[in-house]
């Protein structure tokens, strides 16, 4: 790239992730839930006029994929864009993901009052996890076997219009849901991101020029494509399988994938992978995209800007109507956050043999989605969601860690402070789990076991995997401990609970979760 300034392409490329970033500040200090105020259950990126991907913080993996969907579906959408407008949407099939993953889209102009023929020189796109979006039970991440179930769906629609909130839309949401006040104060929250972000675009452009600021993001693209093609040019060329299976009883579920490797470029093909299911573990292909870029882009080893250049040289495909390439009105809600996690062990089980020094054992391999519940005591609803961490795989590079969130989730736990605060339960345990992690010449990490009491009747769901088989070691090494999922009665009496299930409990029972290990890498000497 000769004709483009090195100094003026670092400085751009951590303006544009600048922007991202503040936005997710924002977000987060403006949240209302501690789904999104403290686990962090979020991402914001910044696109360019046609749509692509420019810059996204460094938060949620899964939606690596999924946000240029999104702002794909808004642009269909909508055909004529104003300062000031803002499209939401979470229908899986129009960009989404799953319902809990609410999108907000919004277009940049230069001029807050261009001309009626003036399009936006940028979107900007925000992604929150809202605690509850309505469905058959709180958390709205139910055992689901059509879309219908799982909460309410909403298409690409303009929330704001010019400014001017849309209060119709705004209230048709908040009637379908459990938790309408902390619904707001989120989508307050998102749209308050997006404000910031309008800005601080706005600044750059006016600063140095709209036709500099849209060349060097174009530019960014160029170069990010460059060095991933360049990284993968080194990859050894071939065709490599692996298959892996979700735990769905008396379903068929295995996915299938074979990594070609060839030139500068990696494709994944998942022919061979189970059609869809009758539960909530279906996928929509941006999540299997989203899972597939995750992998290449962390194995990929080089400080490449996360861009939609970096994406141009892997290329995806899934049989319509499998489980990684569903149909609608599938059910998905566990797509999101359990499949896609088998996406990446078997991207990764697949590359193994072509870069034995750099792919790890299996991690956890579950996100351990939890929901609480129910009506207090006072009558007003609460909704709790969770992610819980465990094991990171080992490598060739050394043990892995213990008690993290891996692979496509990034966020934190829910601190037990703000937890106990904002909900009627009790954290009465919370700590490692020694030697869950598999053997081997190094360790894979340990999970954690995290045990809540209620202090009120509430209904839980539990949407968790690697509860029969543990996550697989690499080269020698011993597979990590799977989970378990226990209910403990107040006499005391245990309980195995099953992968996936929901229950109605009563106040003074308490549920222990306990988390898988990660694969142990290498033979033990």
């Amino acid at each position: 790239m000769p004709d483009v300034d090195p100094i003026g392409l670092e400085l751009y490329r951590h303006r544009f992730a600048g922007v991202a970033d503040e936005m997710g500040v924002t977000l987060q200090r403006t949240g209302h839930s501690p789904n999104i105020k403290e686990r962090l259950d979020f991402s914001c990126a910044v696109f360019d006029q046609h749509g692509r991907l420019v810059a996204q913080a460094a938060h949620i993996p899964v939606h690596l994929g999924a946000m240029p969907a999104s702002v794909a579906a808004a642009l269909v959408a909508t055909d004529r864009w104003a300062p000031g407008d803002l499209v939401v949407l979470n229908d899986p099939y129009a960009g989404g993901t799953h319902l809990p993953d609410v999108t907000m889209v919004s277009p940049v102009f230069v001029d807050e009052a261009p001309s009626p023929d003036a399009a936006p020189a940028f979107f900007l796109a925000s992604r929150a996890h809202h605690a509850d979006v309505g469905g058959m039970t709180p958390g709205s991440l139910p055992l689901s076997t059509e879309l219908y179930q799982e909460g309410l769906i909403i298409p690409p629609i303009r929330l704001i219009e010019a400014g001017r909130m849309n209060d119709a839309v705004l209230q048709l949401i908040l009637r379908n849901v459990r938790t309408p006040d902390e619904r707001r104060g989120d989508l307050a929250a998102q749209q308050a991101a997006h404000a910031v972000g309008t800005r601080r675009l706005r600044h750059l452009m006016r600063q140095h020029g709209t036709e500099e600021v849209a060349a060097y993001a174009a530019h960014l693209l160029a170069y990010s494509e460059c060095l991933m093609r360049n990284r993968l040019a080194t990859w050894p060329a071939g065709v490599y399988r692996f298959e892996d299976a979700l735990e769905l009883p008396g379903v068929a579920a295995t996915l299938r994938v074979a990594a070609h490797v060839e030139g500068a470029g990696v494709r994944f093909d998942f022919d061979g992978t189970d059609p869809m299911v009758p539960s909530a573990f279906n996928a929509v292909l941006s999540i299997t995209q989203s899972a597939c870029y995750y992998a290449v882009y962390g194995l990929a080893g080089a400080d490449i800007p996360m861009n939609a250049g970096c994406f141009a040289p892997v290329s995806v495909t899934a049989p319509v109507g499998c489980l990684l390439n569903a149909r609608p009105p599938a059910a998905v809600a566990g797509g999101n956050v359990e499949t896609s996690q088998r996406v990446v062990d078997v991207v990764l089980g697949a590359l193994a043999p072509a870069l034995p020094d750099r792919v790890p054992a299996a991690s956890q391999g579950t996100m351990n989605n939890l929901t609480i519940g129910g009506v207090r005591a006072d009558g007003t609803p609460f909704a709790y969601y969770e992610t819980i961490a465990g094991g990171l795989g080992a490598s060739a590079e050394g043990d892995g860690l213990s008690g993290v969130q891996c692979h496509m989730t990034n966020t934190r736990n829910t601190p037990i402070e703000a937890l106990e605060r904002a909900y009627p339960f009790r954290i009465t345990c919370y700590a490692l789990r020694p030697g869950s992690g598999g053997g081997g010449q190094h360790r894979g990490g340990d999970g954690v076991v995290r045990e809540y009491l209620l202090l009120e009747p509430a209904t839980v769901t539990l949407l968790t995997e690697r509860r029969g088989r543990g996550p697989w070691g690499l080269a020698g090494g011993h597979d990590g401990a799977p989970g378990r999922n226990v209910l403990i009665h107040p006499d005391g009496h245990e309980e195995t609970l099953p992968a996936k299930v929901t229950r109605r409990l009563d106040a003074g029972v308490r549920l222990r979760i306990e988390t898988p290990g990660g694969g142990g890498w290498g033979e033990a000497p």
